[in-house]
């Protein structure tokens, strides 16, 4: 495994996270969440882990990518996450406010402007937002959603998690790319196969085309419940060949040092952020 790392220390406005969510938003889907409200958001090979390597004396969000991810011509992706230093012991909206500065610096290595990632609610739904006019350029945060997939180059998606997983879904062919917020909820829900329908429908994307990532998120023994495993099983039940659906296994919950859990660190934690996005060519 590499790992690099920035050695800036990033200055600048956390303005572009303002559409968060209120604290306990995206709370373990076992948990019952009372008073959750969106604020300010608008309607509109192989799989081994390739890992940044955190320099302790930055403040850059550290950035995991993921090779069958990487291998995808025109394709941007990161997996950003604990930030070390920067202190989360607090409810989310002023956790995700601590992180952004970090994780606009983090973006801008990736090329990514950091007030145009368009970003979603996060209800522990199955709504799906297609972004692609030139509102989603400026950035929005989509309410009531849970997914945003695009076909337009130039286009950053984001979703943030903290055990839940993030599920990246790729079609080269067609450049086209989602990421999907699914815990236990969306998985029973059903996001991530809805999404390929989507997909399917809007774009042309052949199932068997795709390239699906699973994000580092809660796994037994740690959850009761192995939703990645399920997330996989849709998927291939959905038309995407189980060796291009990809899962490096990995529990939030028992490394600590490196991702945000909220079922560890008892709600009170950061936010890991998952973005893609092909290039302008």
């Amino acid at each position: 495994m590499w790992r690099e790392r920035k050695n800036k220390v990033p200055s600048g406005s956390n303005a572009y996270f303002e559409c968060y969510l209120t604290a306990d938003q995206d709370a373990p889907d076992t948990v019952d969440k009372p008073g959750k409200r969106a604020r300010d958001c608008v309607d509109v090979p192989s799989s081994s882990l390739i890992r940044t390597e955190p320099n302790r004396t930055a403040a850059v969000a550290p950035v995991d990518f993921f090779p069958a991810l990487s291998a995808v011509p025109g394709l941007v992706h990161g997996f950003l996450t604990r930030v070390p230093g920067v202190m989360v012991d607090t409810d989310r909206a002023d956790a995700v406010s601590r992180l952004a500065p970090h994780h606009a610096e983090a973006l801008a290595s990736l090329g990514i402007p950091a007030d145009a990632l368009n970003t979603a609610e996060q209800v522990h739904g199955s709504g799906i937002i297609v972004c692609g006019g030139p509102a989603d350029r400026s950035g929005i945060c989509a309410a009531g959603m849970d997914g945003l997939v695009t076909g337009s180059a130039g286009i950053w998606l984001g979703i943030y998690v903290a055990d839940c997983a993030a599920v990246w879904i790729v079609d080269p062919l067609r450049r086209v790319c989602a990421v999907v917020h699914s815990g236990k909820k969306g998985t029973e829900l059903g996001i991530v196969p809805a999404t390929i329908g989507l997909m399917k429908e809007t774009f042309g994307s052949d199932p068997d085309s795709l390239v699906v990532q699973v994000s580092p998120c809660i796994r037994p023994p740690a959850y009761e419940v192995d939703f990645a495993e399920d997330i996989r099983r849709q998927c291939a039940a959905s038309g995407v060949p189980t060796d291009r659906i990809h899962d490096e296994g990995v529990c939030t919950a028992r490394d600590p040092g490196r991702y945000y859990s909220y079922r560890t660190e008892r709600g009170r934690t950061g936010r890991m952020l998952a973005v893609v996005g092909f290039r302008s060519a």
